[in-house]
Parts: C-alpha cells; sequence; structure tokens
C-alpha cells in the first residue's frame, strides 16, 4: 500500500471531519438548516449561487453521512423537506465560531460591518 492510501485510511478525526465539511456548499447548507426545515426550493433560493445540481449532490452527501434528514411527503408535487439531525446540530457551536473568528479576523467583513 502506497503511503498516499495510507494516509487516507489513517484514523485521523481531524482529517475525516475536515473531508466531510470541505466542500464548497457542505457549510453554508448547515448554517442554513440550522434555522430549521427548509424545503428544496426554499433551500436553494437562500443559497446564492449554488445550482440544483450541485444542491442535490450535496444534501445526498449529507444526507448519507447522517448530517441532513430527508423528508418526503407524498403529495403532487412530492414536497420534500430538509433538516439537521442531532448530529448535524451538533456542528452548531463550530459553524458559530468560525462566524465569530471571520468577522474578527477578515478585513473585508469588518470594514462592511463598521459601515
Amino acid at each position: 500500500m502506497s503511503s498516499k492510501q495510507e494516509n487516507k485510511t489513517s484514523d485521523c478525526p481531524f482529517q475525516e471531519a475536515m473531508d466531510l465539511l470541505s466542500g464548497k456548499w457542505t457549510m453554508i447548507i448547515i448554517n442554513n438548516l440550522m434555522a430549521g426545515k427548509l424545503r428544496f426550493k426554499e433551500l436553494e433560493r437562500k443559497i446564492e449561487g449554488i445550482n440544483t445540481r450541485m444542491l442535490v449532490k450535496t444534501l445526498k452527501e449529507l444526507e448519507s453521512r447522517e448530517i441532513v434528514l430527508r423528508k418526503a411527503y407524498p403529495t403532487v408535487p412530492p414536497t420534500v423537506e430538509y433538516s439537521l439531525t442531532k448530529k448535524g446540530m451538533s456542528l452548531q457551536p463550530v459553524i458559530k465560531e468560525i462566524q465569530t473568528w471571520a468577522i474578527n479576523n477578515m478585513p473585508l467583513l469588518n470594514s462592511s460591518n463598521n459601515r
């Protein structure tokens, strides 16, 4: 086994967490769902710049990792709601800390907050 393969299968919790959360839209989706359940189109409208295909792909990945819960209702057309699981909600303090860090340390954010 090559050293790259060994590193991929190592038992590093930090690397596993970063692999899970590193997608461009992952944290944005999680952050939007922290306020509560959202239907697919509501979520899509809230996330500027994401296309439908990428939203579906990221939601499926988060669902497979048990971060997001997808609930489909037998209506016509189908109604689908997304919410965070308990595991997903446990990311709230991490996301809040990242937001606080960004506000305190990102020059563009600091200048726009001081207007």
